[in-house]
């Protein structure tokens, strides 16, 4: 493949490799006897001769210049020129297919947020097709004074009204700025239809646009993440306890992780209490009932039992009552059962008063 002009290919054929670009425009040399024009699948060959269209060919294929192309010309169908000077006329190449463009917010952007006089600010990432739908415009405004037209230059045209309509639409659907990822079919809608609107001023159409996601500050960010974690939970005691123990892990120094700490302290301390009251109340309800023994200030010392003068074993737990004797040689504290001198007034095991 070759450039036109060169008398041993006069061809006349899209010689822009990148697959980037959505029109190119051959104009190396003139139009002269024997050359051929090639086009390809996916492409589209407009003839222009003084800065008007004089035919459009989409059919793919190879054509002679002379026998099939110049007699379906609208003004040079009947031109006799005889190929011997050459005509001077511009070829537009045009890509038919659709295009891919990402795009992302340039800046952030603020948007308006209760409580929060200077706003949100947020970006958002996404993608959307755009395709050639208008030659005649896509000539009269960028053709006329481009050579060609890439992907970079939609972006760069698009790229700061994008920001734009994101706060358009976001503050016009009047979306949650907690959640607008749920919204974000509905927000891209809006921005496709008005993006759509100022391209087809250039002769393109936007086909699909699609927000990806939104990004938001890291303090904002984290807002969220307690939010989802509360929704999980579902009880605010519990996730109380979460929140303070995560934070205790993370900066267990800090005076605010004392603080917290000391108040989980005390709700454990509380806890506990509770727990064992319950605990002293369940043991009060299955301990054996008093004894009705008339008290003699004898007692077992296994189970603490009272006992009568003249037990052997306790009534209690069985135990055997040893020097359980009348005699008064002998006496037992009522607090431990320990055995005691007779004229003892403290208990020598625990110190209690007789």
């Amino acid at each position: 493949m070759g450039i036109f002009g060169r008398q041993l290919l006069n061809v006349i054929e899209w010689n822009e490799t990148r697959d980037d670009v959505l029109f190119w425009k051959w104009n190396n040399d003139e139009i002269k006897k024997g050359s051929r024009l090639i086009i390809r699948p996916g492409q589209d060959a407009i003839f222009l001769y003084n800065g008007k269209i004089e035919g459009v060919f989409k059919d793919e294929g190879n054509y002679e210049i002379e026998t099939q192309i110049i007699p379906f010309l609208s003004t040079l169908k009947g031109f006799k020129f005889g190929f011997n000077s050459g005509l001077r006329a511009e070829v537009l190449f045009v890509n038919t297919k659709e295009f891919l463009v990402r795009w992302g917010t340039k800046n952030p952007i603020n948007i308006p947020a209760q409580n929060m006089p200077g706003g949100i600010p947020i970006r958002a990432f996404g993608t959307f097709n755009v395709k050639i739908d208008d030659y005649i415009v896509l000539i009269d405004k960028i053709a006329g004074i481009k050579k060609s037209f890439t992907i970079k230059d939609i972006e760069e045209r698009t790229l700061s009204l994008l920001d734009q309509l994101l706060m358009k639409w976001i503050v016009k659907e009047g979306k949650d700025m907690f959640n607008l990822q749920a919204n974000a079919y509905d927000i891209a809608r809006g921005i496709k239809e008005d993006l759509d609107m100022d391209l087809i001023k250039i002769g393109l159409t936007v086909t699909d646009l699609k927000v990806s996601s939104f990004n938001y500050p890291e303090q904002i960010q984290k807002m969220i993440e307690k939010n989802a974690s509360y929704e999980m939970v579902g009880d605010l005691g519990r996730y109380q306890h979460i929140s303070a123990v995560d934070s205790l892990e993370k900066n267990p120094g800090g005076s605010m992780n004392n603080m917290v700490q000391a108040g989980l302290g005390l709700a454990m301390g509380a806890e506990m209490i509770n727990n064992m009251k319950k605990m002293t109340s369940s043991n009060e309800s299955s301990a054996p009932p008093a004894s009705s023994t008339p008290s003699t200030g004898l007692i077992c010392k296994n189970c603490s039992q009272p006992l009568a003068a003249n037990m052997k074993f306790c009534s209690n737990c069985g135990e055997k009552v040893e020097l359980a004797t009348s005699t008064g040689a002998n006496k037992f504290c009522s607090q431990c059962g320990a055995k005691l001198d007779a004229g003892a007034k403290f208990c020598s095991e625990c110190g209690n008063k007789l």
